[in-house]
């Protein structure tokens, strides 16, 4: 038997799958939001510190925007986007993803966030609102650890295959939405835009879900 005669199988496990939400037409959900997120603002100038840079003027809000009828309409399209996952997913129909965080991030020029997880919850989304150009891509990291200790050497100028990376960056489009494993390792780079005042501003919305139970009156 020559030594290549043999049967090669590939068989991938345990990937992890972001998913892309693009919206069409957005422009007039995204305004709204915008008109929304900065009264927040104004309401409570210090907000909160979780990933952001306060310091560097990132703005955090609080966590409960989900609850606000001012942010129904997104609500309602994370929920259609989030259904659409599980039954991607092959999740059971006697429960249903829900929101049990919402908030939104401002990124003047010069912030950030800090490369982090979302504890107590499965998966976790962000939706683009405002972003111009060099606003801060956001980048997933592989969350292999032992795959980061020895990484392998591959051939040189040549595309190496996704499932071997390393990490990812994504550019922010205003009417995009992805939905993530909240234990995936992620951060936002810094805002570089040459834009002036609220222009330059890169502004996000995003949230934590959990499945919970249907009940029987909906």
């Amino acid at each position: 038997m020559n030594v290549t005669d043999f049967q090669f199988v590939k068989r991938t496990y345990f990937p992890t799958t972001i998913f892309q939400i693009d919206v069409p037409d957005s422009k007039a959900l995204n305004d709204k939001l915008l008109e929304n997120i900065y009264a927040e603002q104004e309401r409570d100038l210090k907000g909160i510190n979780r990933s952001n840079f306060s310091e560097l003027g990132g703005w955090h809000s609080h966590n409960e925007l989900h609850k606000s009828p001012n942010y129904s309409d997104l609500v309602s399209l994370i929920n259609a986007a989030t259904a659409k996952m599980g039954d991607d997913q092959g999740y059971a129909k006697s429960h249903a993803m829900r929101i049990g965080t919402m908030w939104s991030i401002i990124n003047p020029p010069g912030s950030a966030n800090r490369s982090h997880v979302h504890p107590g919850c499965m998966w976790s989304g962000v939706y683009y609102i405002h972003a111009p150009e060099g606003a801060g891509n956001i980048e997933f990291v592989e969350p292999r650890t032992a795959h980061l200790m020895n990484q392998p050497r591959y051939e040189p100028k040549t595309k190496r295959a996704k499932e071997n990376w390393t990490k990812v960056r994504f550019v922010p489009i205003p009417g995009r939405m992805f939905l993530f494993p909240s234990w995936l390792y992620h951060g936002v780079d810094p805002n570089v835009s040459k834009e002036q005042g609220r222009k330059a501003h890169r502004v996000i919305v995003s949230f934590n879900l959990n499945q919970v139970k249907i009940s029987k009156d909906g």
